[in-house]
């Protein structure tokens, strides 16, 4: 018998129908663990971000930048000026993501491209 989301009793990742697995897909996309990584010393223009995030395209960043937002992680502040200023904030949520993803991003800073 099949389990919808709805029925998902427990919180485990291996769970096929768990919503775990949803935050899960989103931290362990490369974009999403950089925009962290790049908002953890604090709030962040769009552009500022992009110019972080080398390779990110305008699209890409807009759509990652959402689904943190969705799910959480960021707070998007949109500030009543000409011409508008938006800026993105970990939540106390995406703070505690990125201590984690910070660890995975040293670890492959320091082991990728090494002789093992």
């Amino acid at each position: 018998m099949s389990q919808t989301v709805d029925e998902c009793d427990r919180n485990d990742v291996y769970a096929a129908m768990c919503p775990c697995r949803d935050m899960l897909d989103l931290l362990a996309n490369k974009w999403s663990a950089l925009a962290i990584g790049a908002l953890e010393d604090g709030p962040q223009r769009n552009g500022q971000l992009k110019r972080r995030l080398e390779g990110v395209s305008p699209k890409v960043l807009s759509q990652t930048l959402k689904r943190l937002e969705d799910h959480g992680l960021l707070t998007r502040t949109v500030y009543p000026e000409v011409p508008a200023r938006v800026e993105y904030e970990l939540t106390d949520l995406g703070h505690s993501a990125a201590a984690p993803l910070k660890h995975l991003r040293d670890w492959v800073e320091h082991n990728v491209g090494t002789d093992q």
